[in-house]
């Protein structure tokens, strides 16, 4: 089956958020101090099943703010006016509540990520949505 196919096929059950950790030359590495880049993904993707898809991702180009993870809404989450959140320096904030909430537009989001939160460019943002 092509990567093609494989997008386009439906998924069962209601559509989760989507939450994107980077994984590319600074993010997936030991770069950071302190931080194993696989077990924050084994985590992430233990505390998330069943609430939202996660999945690593090749290098989102904001290096300067490694660790870098994107939450992207649900489809009712965006018919609420959510968008893509990019959090930045993230190895220990818990970012699942909002996630098991709902993510984007359907959850506020807690004080302490607004210090971890970015925008990036339309270009960064484009190449993470056609992968």
């Amino acid at each position: 089956m092509s990567k093609r196919a494989r997008r386009s096929a439906p998924t069962a059950g209601p559509a989760r958020p989507t939450v994107s950790v980077c994984r590319g030359c600074c993010c997936g590495t030991a770069k950071i101090p302190g931080l194993d880049p696989t077990a924050h993904l084994r985590r992430l993707r233990q505390a998330l099943d069943g609430t939202a898809t996660v999945r690593g991702t090749g290098c989102l180009d904001a290096c300067e703010r490694a660790n870098i993870i994107v939450v992207q809404p649900s489809a009712e989450g965006r018919r609420q006016g959510g968008r893509p959140v990019w959090l930045g320096l993230v190895s220990s904030a818990d970012i699942t509540t909002r996630i098991e909430h709902g993510g984007p537009g359907l959850a506020d989001t807690p004080d302490v990520l607004d210090i971890y939160a970015f925008r990036t460019s339309r270009r960064v943002q484009a190449e993470l949505h056609d992968e």
